[in-house]
């Protein structure tokens, strides 16, 4: 198989200009340098030809400029491009009733538009708060919502995201996701671990450290994204959902990466069989222009005039891409991704049988884990070898992320083909075996 000669002299060029005056926060991966893409394919500058299983961070939902995107922001543009969230416009009102639509909820919706996932996160805090008249959280160690204040303190992926950053906002308790291949707790007879977990919470969270009349929301992400494309057990999320009833707690799921069709549903959730409170949305919802989403039953978004707001809310131009991705998704994309990442899960799980560092096969739809162990019978992490097969991948033509501690996902357009998933899974596996081999 081809090795790309990367990177090449003009990505090179471009990366000393990057490194000279953009801030070093930023966590660059690998040394792709992007010039152009369409669907699943993308190009760097020198030429090299990729397919793109990241999708950005599973935002390009329907692959890299989309016609029908690119149309519709070419057309809004020569109309109007700003006029602020101080007046109305049409596109911003065609979305907000596209998204009550299409909300996890049989109540009618409303909705808040943000400019990112972060920001709908922040938003979710703060009417919780203003609805519930409670100050107190809880969400869940692995999770990942974003990296301001508020945000950060519920995001329990990696440290790194913390450190430097204290004090964080008060009143958010962490309690262990119900990761079933690395289990925290010990079962009971016919438990599932998913209510294990929730039996954690009433047992040792509410009843030792946060009184359920402080509680306002549980803050969580239906697949953990960042924490390792982690999929709950099936009793997590009614009993989760029977316990926020029974304490008047509102059901907060983080939606921003695994919502807008990536799972084969609209929304992560519903393949657990429950309803929200609240949905936060953000990544896939625009294919890649800056939009998110706060997403709740009609009932809690009961905040009087002022009390939140935003300049760029309701972007014209952004709400003119969300809805043709919509439109995308509900016309063959939805149906796509059901059918292509369960072949895609199932050709992994045939891989899994000829390499012995590949530990759980995981995921709904186009959002899969495959996490990478030292030892299939110990699990142990093997974060060295996962970061050598990602930069392998990339040297070989396939972008992918890492997630987790060894984990690489597998987030690729909705629009992506059983041919471009066996292309890219033939440049994963010599990938692997290179990595096995040492």
């Amino acid at each position: 198989m081809k090795t790309l000669n990367v990177p090449g002299p003009k990505a090179k060029h471009l990366i000393e200009r990057d490194r000279a005056v953009v801030s070093p926060s930023y966590p660059r991966g690998y040394p792709f340098v992007m010039d152009h893409g369409k669907g699943t394919e993308v190009w760097d500058v020198d030429g090299n030809r990729y397919l793109d299983f990241a999708a950005g961070i599973a935002v390009a939902a329907t692959g890299h400029s989309h016609p029908a995107v690119v149309k519709g922001i070419q057309e809004q543009a020569e109309k109007f491009i700003h006029i602020s969230s101080d007046f109305y416009h049409e596109k911003w009102i065609q979305l907000s009733e596209k998204l009550n639509e299409i909300s996890p909820f049989k109540e009618d919706a409303l909705c808040f538009l943000t400019n990112s996932g972060t920001e709908s996160i922040e938003g979710a805090i703060k009417l919780a708060r203003y609805h519930t008249d409670r100050s107190s959280f809880i969400g869940f160690l692995g999770g990942f919502h974003g990296r301001t204040i508020g945000a950060v303190t519920f995001t329990a992926s990696k440290r790194a995201y913390k450190r430097g950053f204290f004090p964080l906002m008060s009143g958010v308790v962490h309690a262990p996701f119900p990761d079933p291949y690395h289990p925290m707790l010990d079962l009971t007879d016919g438990e599932d671990y998913g209510e294990r977990v929730v039996r954690y919470l009433e047992e040792q969270i509410l009843e030792k450290l946060l009184p359920p009349s402080e509680v306002a929301g549980i803050l969580v992400e239906p697949i953990q994204g960042e924490g390792g494309y982690i999929v709950p057990p099936p009793g997590f999320f009614p009993a989760l959902r029977k316990l926020c009833d029974q304490y008047g707690i509102l059901l907060i799921v983080d939606e921003v990466q695994s919502g807008m069709g990536r799972t084969g549903k609209w929304w992560a959730i519903e393949n657990f069989g429950v309803e929200p409170d609240i949905v936060t949305s953000a990544k896939g919802i625009a294919s890649g222009m800056p939009l998110g989403a706060l997403i709740t039953r009609k009932s809690v978004m009961d905040w009087p005039k002022g009390s939140h707001g935003n300049t760029y809310g309701g972007n014209p131009i952004s709400c003119v891409a969300a809805l043709a991705t919509i439109e995308a998704i509900e016309n063959g994309y939805m149906e796509n991704t059901q059918k292509t990442g369960a072949y895609a899960i199932q050709k992994l799980k045939e891989m899994q049988s000829r390499h012995p560092s590949i530990g759980e096969v995981r995921g709904m739809g186009f959002m899969i884990g495959i996490e990478f162990v030292k030892d299939q019978a110990t699990r142990k992490s093997d974060e060295e070898l996962r970061d050598r097969i990602v930069d392998l991948a990339f040297e070989h033509g396939l972008l992918t992320l890492g997630c987790g501690k060894s984990v690489i996902r597998i987030s690729p357009p909705l629009c992506t083909t059983p041919a471009q998933i066996d292309e890219g899974f033939e440049i994963l596996e010599e990938a692997i075996t290179i990595a096995e081999n040492g």
